[in-house]
Order: structure tokens, then C-alpha cells, then sequence
């Protein structure tokens, strides 16, 4: 065998054992079935090789081999270049797929539907969510058109904007209104987006809907809330205003001219008007009137007093509340005239104090809905304020002008307890009259021809008077205390401002004189004694001068400075005796009779004294 020879041999079977080596630690290292085969095949060969050299074979006869060792062992080494980039690409498909896995997991347990659509709006894929948004299953989406839950709320040209966007391939974002699968609808916030090829067509949409009516309501809610307060803050601006006005008006004109005005002049309303409602018919007469021309409201008015049906103007002013209309329907016969001017809602205020009304007051809007977030009590007591007011002013009137009317009515009615007492003979005379306890009034009458136990088993059945002390008594009269429930005489007089100035009866006839303000509403306050005496009679109404000044001044301005119990103190002491020498009753005595204690009738009574020796040596009211 030439050297040559050997070194072919020796240098096959050296490559072949290496490939042998390099095969096994492959095979180990990756765990590849395909090294298993290649070891078994290089082990063969290696084998083989080294037989063949012990056999003497020639290295002529052995240089194919040597190539395919080298070939094996090439192929060895590039077969683990092979594995080990497929070993790299497997673990980044299977990291790809994991991540797949869980972004499947998370389209598939979002809280929004999520729809995946070919390029004509073919549902090919939706999440579970997609249920709870429209109310159809998967099964019933997947293969169908959005197009589906459409609602009719939109027009056309809000899905042609929508698909020229997405077609364009942009994004588009929105609110939309569609219809479920019970037919309810809901709210909801949209995002299409676009998915582009390489070429640079759009493949497919995905777009992402969540339900926002639950956040949507509360919202609108929130705005309505806002809106609310907004109105009531401008309404109780101009309520501040008004009473602002009415501390200031000197008169009944001021006052309405003021109300109207301050309504008129604020943005919510577009007009005010004040009335009057006749007594003899149900007729509205304006008053006072402002953010409405004269023609207009001449023809408004005579337009309601045509109505055959009720409305509120004259409804408020019948019943005496406060009347909140809407025309909400158009076919309501009241709603004709203030529709045809523009007047979508009213509210009708009746201006009260007591049982008395001095008109109505009306705001007109041209929103329908400007008065629903203002509660009605709100406005009745508006009205009981505004009355008030004129009240005070006409009062104060009365006090300071030099001309009173002076009405003489008189009563029969046995309910009426002076004509009871004196049904059987005997006579009354009221001598003073002052405010009780509570709603009751206390009255000093000096009685003639009357026994005290029949005064006393009288008042002890009638449930009007609450008490009866008999202060003095002789041989020829009495002088007789009766606490009365607010009297229903004495109560719509004193809320017209009016002055109850004499009682006298005799013989089951009871006469009254009253002094009102020249400007008083003479026939309201007939009608108010007629409620609760129908059988009383106007016997007199003359205009006479107030008397000139006098003692009654000084008493006026001395009542004037003490409160309600300090003249009673005083009076009640003075007709029983108590300023007498020796006293006919006690201190105790008359504390007893107005249910107070000795030392507070004391306090009153020395306060009293104070109060009216300062008018008399000082010359000045006391404040």
C-alpha cells in the first residue's frame, strides 16, 4: 500500500468519526430524530472505512468515499445550521401564537362589541360582547349586514359621511343611535377603523361599539339639573328684585308696575300683566302690563273673556290658585290666544292676603317648558307676598289720607254672638278690641240688661269664644272681657286694610261701622262678610272726613307703641279696677284672668306705664 493510499484512509475515517462525534452531540444537544440517522449512517461508514484499511484496499478505491465523508460531514454541519434557524422559527411562531392567543382572549372578554367586516359590510367576525350591545347572538351577526340595527334616528347623510370616511381610509368616530333586537334604543359610542392592504385597498373594517346610554341619561340628566338651577336662579333673581320694589313702593300703581316690569325685563319671560276680574262677571280687566303693546293686550284679553271654556287666568282667579299651563296641546281652546301670539306657556298667580284677592297676575313665555322646574308654591307664595304688600300700602294710605269711607252694615245672623246675647233684650256696645293669644281676638264690650250667668252659660256653649271674664258690675251695666276665634266678621275687614270702629246691638240686631281707605275694594269686603253671613246688609256708605287732630292721635300713637299683650295689660287693669283706690282687683287677680303669670302681667303693665308717660310728657312716640 502506497503512503497515499493511507492517508486517503486515514483522512475518511478521521472525517467520518468527526461527523460521527459532531452528530452525536447534536443529537443530544437538540433532541433531533434526524442526527439519530445521520450518526447511524456515519457510524456505518466510519466503520467500513476502517475495515477497508485493515484489508488493505487502495486509496485509489477509497477516494469516492473520502468525498462522501466530506459530504457527510457537511451536510452534518449544515444540517445544524438548518435545525437551529428552525428552532428560532418555531419558538417565534409559537411566541407569535401565544400572543394571538391572548389578544383573541382579550377581544373576545372586552367589556365593548367588536366587529371585524369585509369591505361591504359583511359581519365575518364578533366578539361575545356584541350580545349585550345589540341583543343578537354571534350566530345571528356573523354572514349580516350592520345595517341590521339600524334605528331610523339618523338620516342618510349621516351613514353617507360615515362610509366615505372609512372608505377613504380614515378613521371614523362616533355616537350613534341603534335599534336592538327587542326594539329598544341605545346609545352608542362607535370607532371604524379601516384595515389597508399592501396595495393600499381597504381588506376589512374592525370597528369597536360600546353602549353609552347609562352615561349618556346621566349626563342629560346632569344638564337638565343644571338648567334647573339655572332657571330657578333667575327667577329668584327677579323674585329678590320684586321685593326689593315692593319695601320700596309707596303705592298699590307702584307695586304692579314694578312686578310686571321686573318679569318683563328678565330673559326667561316675555311678558307680565296684572288684573282684575270683575266681580259681577268672570271678565279680566288689566291693570298694569309691561313687554306687551296695548293692542296686543287689549286683544289678548277680549280674546279670553270670549272663551265659552275655562282658562287659567280666570280660573286662578276663581279658585285662588296658582294656575301652571303649558299648550302642550294645541287643539285646548284656551291655548288660541296666546299661541297666535307666540305664547307657548302662562302661569297664573292670584295676589292674596287672607281672604282677600287683589288680582291676577300672569307671565307669559315663549318657551313651553319655562315653568316645570319652578314648583307652585314658589309662586303662591309670590302671590301671598304681593298682596301683602298692597295690603301694607293701602293700609298706610288709609292712616295718612284725611278722607275715609265709612260703611254701616248690619247683622242678624244668631251665630253672631252680640245678636244671640241680645236676641232677648239687652243691649252691647264694643269698647275696645285687641289681638289674643294665637288666631284669637279679645273684645271689651260694656253690657246693659244682661245677667253674668247667662253671659257666662252662653260663651260656655258656643264654641267661638274661648273665654268671658266679667271685669265690673253695678246695678246698671257690666263690663264684660270675650276671647273670640278669629272673627269672621272682623277678619276680611282688617285684611282690607279697613278699621272696625264700632259694635253696638240691641235687640237681636247687631250694627257695625266700619272705616276703609277711599281706594278699597268696598264690594270685596262685602262679599267677604257675606261668605260667612249671608243675611248681612249694607246699610250705609258715606265718604267723611278723618276727624282733626285730637286725643284719639295720642291714643293712636301710643297703641302704635306697645306690643299686643302691653295693651292688654293696661286695658284690662284700667276696666277692673286696678288703678282704683282701694283697688277693686289685685294684680294676681288679673294675671288670673289673662292665664299669665302676676310678676309678667306686672312687666307688661310697668313697661305700658313707661311707654305711654313718655308720649304724654316727652311729646314723641316711643320706638
Amino acid at each position: 500500500m502506497f503512503p497515499l493510499d493511507g492517508l486517503v484512509i486515514l483522512t475518511s475515517i478521521g472525517l467520518r468519526l468527526i461527523g460521527l462525534g459532531y452528530s452525536v452531540y447534536l443529537l443530544y444537544q437538540v433532541e433531533d430524530r434526524r442526527f439519530g440517522f445521520f450518526t447511524l449512517m456515519l457510524g456505518l461508514m466510519a466503520s467500513r472505512q476502517i475495515l477497508s484499511y485493515q484489508t488493505g484496499t487502495s486509496g485509489i478505491d477509497e477516494l469516492p468515499g473520502l468525498v462522501v465523508s466530506v459530504l457527510a460531514v457537511l451536510t452534518v454541519y449544515y444540517l445544524s445550521e438548518y435545525v437551529e434557524q428552525e428552532q428560532t422559527i418555531r419558538e417565534t411562531i409559537e411566541a407569535t401564537n401565544d400572543r394571538l392567543r391572548t389578544f383573541e382572549k382579550a377581544i373576545e372578554h372586552a367589556g365593548h362589541a367588536i366587529f371585524i367586516t369585509e369591505p361591504d359590510g359583511t359581519v365575518t367576525y364578533a366578539n361575545r360582547a356584541v350580545e349585550s350591545v345589540t341583543g343578537y347572538t354571534r350566530g345571528e351577526v356573523i354572514g349580516r349586514d350592520p345595517s341590521m340595527w339600524k334605528s331610523g334616528y339618523h338620516d342618510p347623510a349621516f351613514y353617507r359621511e360615515m362610509w366615505e370616511t372609512i372608505e377613504a381610509g380614515s378613521i371614523w368616530e362616533g355616537q350613534i343611535v341603534n335599534e336592538t333586537k327587542s326594539g329598544a334604543e341605545v346609545w352608542v359610542d362607535m370607532t371604524i377603523a379601516p384595515i389597508v392592504g399592501d396595495s393600499g385597498a381597504v381588506e376589512k373594517y374592525v370597528a369597536v361599539d360600546t353602549d353609552i346610554t347609562d352615561r349618556r341619561e346621566r349626563k342629560e340628566q346632569i344638564t337638565e339639573q343644571k338648567e334647573r338651577l339655572a332657571t330657578l336662579n333667575r327667577t329668584n333673581e327677579v323674585l329678590r328684585d320684586i321685593n326689593r320694589e315692593l319695601v320700596e313702593a309707596d303705592s298699590r300703581a307702584d307695586i304692579e308696575t314694578a312686578v310686571v316690569e321686573q318679569f318683563a325685563n328678565s330673559d326667561q319671560y316675555a311678558f307680565a300683566c296684572l288684573s282684575d276680574q270683575a266681580v259681577d262677571a268672570e271678565m279680566i280687566r288689566p291693570r298694569a302690563k309691561a313687554g306687551i303693546d296695548d293692542t296686543d293686550m287689549e286683544e289678548l284679553i277680549a280674546a279670553i273673556n270670549d272663551l265659552e271654556g275655562a282658562d287659567p287666568l280666570r280660573t286662578a282667579a276663581r279658585t285662588g290658585t296658582v294656575q301652571i299651563s303649558s299648550c302642550a296641546d294645541p287643539e285646548a281652546e284656551w291655548c288660541d290666544p296666546w299661541l297666535d301670539r307666540g305664547y307657548r306657556a302662562t302661569v297664573a298667580i292670584p295676589l292674596t292676603y287672607g281672604d282677600r284677592q287683589y288680582g291676577v297676575l300672569c307671565i307669559g313665555t315663549e318657551a313651553g317648558d319655562a315653568f316645570e322646574d319652578i314648583e307652585t308654591a314658589v309662586f303662591a307664595e309670590l302671590g301671598e307676598t304681593i298682596g301683602y304688600a298692597i295690603n301694607a300700602v293701602e293700609s298706610k294710605e288709609a292712616l295718612l289720607t284725611d278722607s275715609v269711607t265709612e260703611i254701616e252694615f248690619q247683622v242678624t245672623d244668631p251665630s253672631y254672638f252680640p245678636v244671640a246675647l241680645t236676641a232677648d233684650g239687652g243691649s252691647m256696645e264694643l269698647t275696645w278690641m285687641t289681638p289674643g293669644t294665637g288666631d284669637t281676638l279679645v273684645q271689651y264690650f260694656t253690657v246693659t240688661g244682661l245677667q253674668p250667668e247667662a253671659i257666662r252659660e252662653y260663651v260656655a256653649g258656643t264654641p267661638s269664644l274661648t273665654a268671658v271674664d266679667i271685669l265690673t258690675e253695678d246695678d246698671a251695666e257690666l263690663q264684660v272681657r270675650f276671647e273670640v276665634q278669629e272673627s269672621t266678621l272682623a277678619r276680611p275687614i282688617g285684611e282690607a286694610g279697613g278699621d272696625l270702629r264700632h259694635i253696638e246691638a240691641a235687640d237681636g240686631r247687631a250694627r257695625l261701622t266700619v272705616h276703609l281707605s277711599p281706594n278699597a275694594n268696598v264690594r270685596a269686603v262685602i262679599e267677604g262678610l257675606q261668605t260667612d253671613h249671608p243675611s248681612i246688609e249694607l246699610r250705609a256708605r258715606r265718604e267723611t272726613e278723618r276727624p282733626a287732630p285730637t286725643a284719639e292721635e295720642v291714643r293712636t300713637t301710643i297703641e302704635e307703641s306697645l306690643t299686643d299683650r302691653q295693651r292688654e295689660a293696661l286695658h284690662t287693669a284700667f276696666i277692673a279696677g286696678f288703678f282704683d283706690w282701694p283697688r277693686e282687683n289685685s294684680g294676681e287677680e288679673i294675671a288670673e284672668t289673662m292665664a299669665i303669670s302676676q310678676s309678667t302681667f306686672l312687666q307688661h303693665l310697668r313697661t305700658a306705664q313707661k311707654k305711654v308717660f313718655a308720649v304724654l310728657l316727652r311729646d314723641e312716640p316711643v320706638r
